[in-house]
Parts: structure tokens; C-alpha cells; sequence
């Protein structure tokens, strides 16, 4: 019977749930997915992740590699996310170019790089107008259940705070850049920006990290992007439901909460990884 009020009214159906302040997986208004980090996931990057929202998967590979800064940047390097959302994450997405939900959120990671600073690109540059470093970072959805870009930004996060480059110079004689392997540093960052979504049910009743089904029945996704000295770096929200300044600043402050649980969670999985 609740299996066949869910198909034929799926917005019915979440509604008697949100009349009792809880959802139809069992949570609480407020409450988040388990999230479960693995770092070093892909031997052949320079840093990597995995990070899993529930049913939600997504993986991060970062990518180094040797260009010459640009003219209008000089002592500056490149940072080059991109997000993938193959067929093999969810059947709502089809083979071919990106799509429009993966094109968003590839410029939501772009944004949150920059508006963060989260790693500064002087520090990319090695020699300046000669020779600099491009990170290329990877995102890509191994199971689709919503809440992608919260996803997204702590894989991101985890991976740049694992990935490891090796000592660059300039040869005087040859001008040629010579690469020590057996030379290796950390990325520096400056922040530890996270990502908190939120969705709106009848312009009202706010949740936070709604699953799939919960993102097509809402009536406004919205996502807030805090450091750790709850800051708010990014605010993403494409139209919807407009909301109230009291309802904003719950949000903002829930998402600062999350922050910290987040960076406890990288904190502590870099740190057994140590100890092994």
C-alpha cells in the first residue's frame, strides 16, 4: 500500500513524513547521511579520494603537470576541476558530452576554488613566466542519490590535502625544468572550504542533504559553502523559493557546524593513514 501511494503520489507521500518533522528514510529534518571518507583511493594520482553521502559516491583524482604560466599571470599556476556524471552513476544521465547538471556543477567547484582561495595559485608558479604547475582535478559520480556537490567539495578537499608534488627546478645551463621524484611536498592551504545543500518542501519546511527523489519534489536547492573560520565562502542557488533572512542564517550556521564535522572526518582518516 505505501509502495503504491509513493509512485502515484511522491509529493503526498513526503508530505505525511514532514508533518511529523522526519523523512521517509528515517531522519530528522536537520540530519545528514553517514559519510564515510577513503583517501590514496587511485595509485596513479597525485592525491586522490573517495568520498560516500549515503548512496552518494564520488571520486577525486589530482592530476599534476608542468606548463608556462599564462601572459596575464606570470607568477601564477592553473587549478582545473572538472566534474563527470557518467550513465553508470544513474540512469537519468546518457553517454556523450557533459550534461547540463555536470557542466553546473564543474563551474560550482571552479567558483568555490576561487572565492575560497583555497590553494593560492602563486604558490603553483615555479619560475615566474617560465615554468608553473596545472592541477588537474577530476570529480566523477560513481552512484547518484542527490547532494552531489557537497559531495564533490569534500572529495576535492580531501584529495588536495593528500596530494604530494615533487621538487621542480630550471636547469641555468640547459633552461630545461628537472624533476626530483625522490623530493616530495604537500599542496599548502590557505582554507577548508565545505559544502552544505539544503532543499525546500512547499516553500516552507528547509531540509538539508535531500537524497534524489527529495531534489525533484522540492521547491527550491540551495548550497552554502563555509570555512573554517565560518566564513561563508559560495552560496549556490539556481531560482526557487525565496527565503527569509532568519531561515538563511539557520542554514549558514548549520553549515558551519557541518564544517567542522567534515574537516574532524579528513582529519582523522589523513591521520590513521599515517599511523599505518
Amino acid at each position: 500500500m505505501a509502495a503504491g501511494f509513493k509512485t502515484a503520489e511522491p509529493l503526498e507521500y513526503h508530505r505525511s513524513f514532514l508533518k511529523e518533522n522526519c523523512r521517509p528514510d528515517g531522519r530528522e529534518l536537520g540530519e545528514f547521511r553517514p559519510t564515510t571518507l577513503n583517501i590514496g583511493s587511485i595509485n596513479t594520482a597525485d592525491g586522490s579520494a573517495l568520498v560516500k553521502i549515503g548512496n552518494t559516491t564520488v571520486i577525486c583524482g589530482i592530476k599534476a603537470e608542468l606548463a608556462v604560466p599564462s601572459g596575464d599571470a606570470p607568477d601564477k599556476g592553473f587549478i582545473v576541476p572538472n566534474v563527470d556524471l557518467p550513465p553508470l552513476c544513474s540512469s537519468r544521465f546518457r553517454p556523450g558530452p557533459p550534461g547540463e547538471q555536470a557542466q553546473s556543477a564543474s563551474q560550482f567547484v571552479a567558483d568555490v576554488l576561487d572565492s575560497s582561495n583555497i590553494i593560492k595559485k602563486e604558490d603553483l608558479c615555479i619560475e615566474k613566466s617560465k615554468l608553473c604547475w596545472v592541477l588537474y582535478c577530476d570529480i566523477m559520480c560513481l552512484d547518484y542519490d542527490g547532494n552531489l556537490l557537497d559531495a564533490c567539495i569534500t572529495t576535492l578537499l580531501a584529495a588536495l590535502k593528500t596530494a604530494q608534488l615533487p621538487k621542480v627546478t630550471i636547469n641555468k645551463e640547459t633552461d630545461l625544468a628537472e624533476v626530483d621524484l625522490q623530493k616530495q611536498r604537500r599542496l599548502q592551504l590557505s582554507c577548508h572550504p565545505v559544502a552544505s545543500s539544503f532543499a525546500v518542501f512547499d516553500d516552507t519546511v528547509i531540509i538539508v542533504d535531500p537524497t534524489a527523489e527529495e531534489e525533484g519534489l522540492a521547491t527550491a536547492l540551495f548550497t552554502a559553502v563555509t570555512d573554517e573560520d565560518d566564513r561563508l565562502c559560495a552560496f549556490h542557488k539556481p531560482g526557487g523559493t525565496s527565503l527569509s533572512a532568519e531561515k538563511l542564517q539557520d542554514c549558514i550556521s548549520r553549515a558551519v557546524t557541518r564544517n567542522r564535522e567534515i574537516n574532524k572526518l579528513i582529519s582523522k582518516v589523513i591521520e590513521s593513514t599515517k599511523s599505518k
